[in-house]
């Protein structure tokens, strides 16, 4: 089996799975619209470059685990 026979057993996976009328889109995946969400959202901390307030036992990094909800 080769990778087209593959992806045309999934396509029909799919298909049968959505059922008529749910044809995939021509255009191709579309990125989703990002919506506002506290989940989302950033607290304005200032930068450390002593120890990381999360883990104090290693230096900041500045990854924005602190400044989000972790998530």
């Amino acid at each position: 089996m080769d990778e087209q026979a593959i992806r045309a057993l999934i396509r029909e996976s799919i298909a049968r799975r959505l059922g008529p009328g749910c044809e995939a889109d021509p255009a191709g995946p579309r990125p989703l619209p990002f919506t506002a969400d506290p989940s989302h959202y950033r607290y304005a901390l200032p930068k450390s470059d002593g120890p990381c307030l999360i883990e104090p036992s290693v230096t900041c990094n500045h990854c924005g685990y602190c400044e989000s909800h972790g998530h």
